[in-house]
């Protein structure tokens, strides 16, 4: 069986690609909380458990010796304007939206190479674009989308696929503390469904090995 491991499955996105995903891969789950974690584990059919703050100075990625695919899901928001963010908010952000996806692919790179795997960074619709107070956020996931079009082109002699799927808003916990933020109305039916991302996450796994579907941008059909 093929392995998949995905940062940030214990809810939102990351949960909808693990439990996609686990149809036919067995799931290295992570989270911060451990008592998440083995629910999750418990609920798959084949499933193994990496608890780990992805926010430290330092962790360890699992020992594997192939990996076929590495899902980086896990995010945060976080800053506002540039006159209100400090140093620390710019810092936070950054550790876990770029930072710490690129030292764990750093970690797996040996295994996914044996494995000929697939690296995919959930980024998002702010990877394109900024706005007022979304500076900080957006600027993780502009540089995200530069890590990711480097390691592309580093792993191309490797056989590593790497792609970028760039989300419009879905709705998620963190969704929902964003709109909170905003002082906006929560309408659900302008979001996303995690699963229509965990849908094409799957999409691009499944694509051929020697094709690679290196930008998906996936947005709401309706908009406010």
């Amino acid at each position: 069986m093929k392995t998949a491991l995905v940062t940030g499955s214990t809810r939102g996105i990351g949960l909808a690609v693990a439990r996609d995903l686990s149809r036919d891969h067995h799931v290295v789950v992570h989270g911060r909380d451990e008592e998440a974690v083995r629910a999750v584990v418990a609920s798959l059919p084949s499933a193994s458990a990496w608890v780990a703050d992805l926010s430290g100075p330092a962790f360890a990625a699992p020992e594997l010796d192939r990996l076929d695919v590495v899902v980086h899901a896990a995010g945060v928001i976080g800053g506002d304007t540039v006159e209100s963010t400090t140093r620390d908010d710019w810092r936070r952000v950054f550790e876990v939206n770029v930072f710490a996806v690129a030292e764990l692919t750093r970690q797996l790179l040996p295994a996914l190479r044996a494995a000929e795997g697939t690296v995919v960074a959930i980024n998002s619709g702010s990877g394109f674009m900024a706005g007022t107070g979304g500076g900080t956020y957006a600027a993780s996931k502009f540089a995200l989308r530069a890590l990711t079009d480097a390691l592309r082109e580093e792993e191309r002699p490797h056989g590593v696929r790497v792609s970028s799927v760039h989300p419009g808003r879905v709705d998620t916990d963190m969704q929902r503390e964003l709109v909170e933020k905003e002082g906006g109305r929560y309408d659900t039916a302008l979001y996303l469904e995690p699963g229509s991302v965990a849908d094409a996450v799957r999409l691009v796994v499944d694509l051929p090995h020697g094709a690679t579907a290196e930008v998906v941008s996936v947005r709401p059909t309706r908009r406010a």
